[in-house]
């Protein structure tokens, strides 16, 4: 199946029957909605039946609705503008209530990733992390949220983690030039996919490094460039990237890590204990209240 599903439509138009035609022309002008359209939607979108939609699909060579509507959504994941992400989340959303909506989506954002993170996957980027001489974490503009707070407990268990957050070429390379086979890089990319974030992983994968790519598909193109991908499921759409779901897998990481390195651990919070209560880092509970 040809994974430009434009061109698809495009070169099979001719043969379409009046309403295969009038779907295939609303999804060549408006994919960026018809993306997240029900079967049932788009059919009374463009006026035809929910079940021609459906064999519509397999007349395309997909195995439903499904899979047609998630190659649109791979599709159109890094060509969306701010403003028709805003356009259509607000179609999305409609009349409910954002609260549920979102908090539902993210719920389900989460579901998905615990269905198919592969474990071999994620236990053979703990290792590699385990025994790298540094850790490089890469992540730039929203994405930098991830890496900064992967990094900060990184921080605690190994002497050796540098966090670069630089969304221009050019200053990211200055930051990773020393990457080299001993170390392992963990990057972050999500739609709209970064530039910048890709050709770093290139880079270090390219010296040898082990890079992890934590992303939403290994056809992305940080999943492409990457030894491991850990897959995460991520809101394409909204006009805020929706990093519920990356951050849980971020915590499962900093977790599987922490279980090995225990007794390190364990003897740096001892003396930052010390440190904390010496400086009153904390403010401390009043028992009284």
């Amino acid at each position: 199946m040809n994974n430009n599903i434009l061109a698809v439509l495009q070169s099979k138009m001719p043969t379409f029957s009046k309403g295969q035609r009038r779907l295939a022309q609303y999804i060549t002008e408006s994919y960026d909605k018809a993306a997240f359209m029900t079967a049932s939607r788009l059919g009374k979108v463009v006026g035809v039946s929910e079940s021609t939609v459906v064999r519509f699909a397999v007349e395309l060579g997909f195995d439903g609705y499904p899979s047609m509507q998630k190659a649109i959504q791979e599709m159109v994941a890094n060509r969306l503008t701010s403003v028709q992400r805003i356009e259509v989340t607000n179609d999305r959303i409609g009349d409910q209530d954002i609260i549920s909506s979102v908090l539902q989506t993210d719920i389900e954002k989460l579901r998905k990733t615990d269905e198919t993170l592969d474990r071999d996957e994620f236990q053979t980027a703990v290792n590699a992390i385990l025994k790298a001489k540094r850790v490089y974490i890469l992540g730039v503009r929203s994405a930098a949220t991830l890496a900064n707070f992967l990094g900060y407990y990184l921080n605690y268990m190994f002497r050796n983690v540098h966090i670069v957050t630089a969304s221009g070429a050019g200053e990211m390379f200055e930051q990773i030039v020393g990457v080299g086979p001993e170390d392992a890089v963990i990057a972050f990319s999500f739609p709209r996919y970064s530039s910048t974030t890709a050709k770093g992983a290139q880079y270090c994968r390219s010296t040898g490094a082990t890079v992890i790519g934590v992303t939403d598909s290994r056809l992305s193109p940080l999943g492409q460039a990457c030894d491991h991908v850990l897959l995460a499921k991520s809101d394409m759409v909204s006009l805020v990237d929706s990093l519920v779901a990356p951050l849980s897998l971020v915590n499962a990481l900093i977790v599987a890590l922490a279980a090995k390195r225990e007794k390190e651990l364990g003897q740096t919070f001892t003396a930052l204990e010390h440190i904390w209560e010496e400086y009153n880092v904390y403010e401390k509970q009043d028992d009284t209240l």
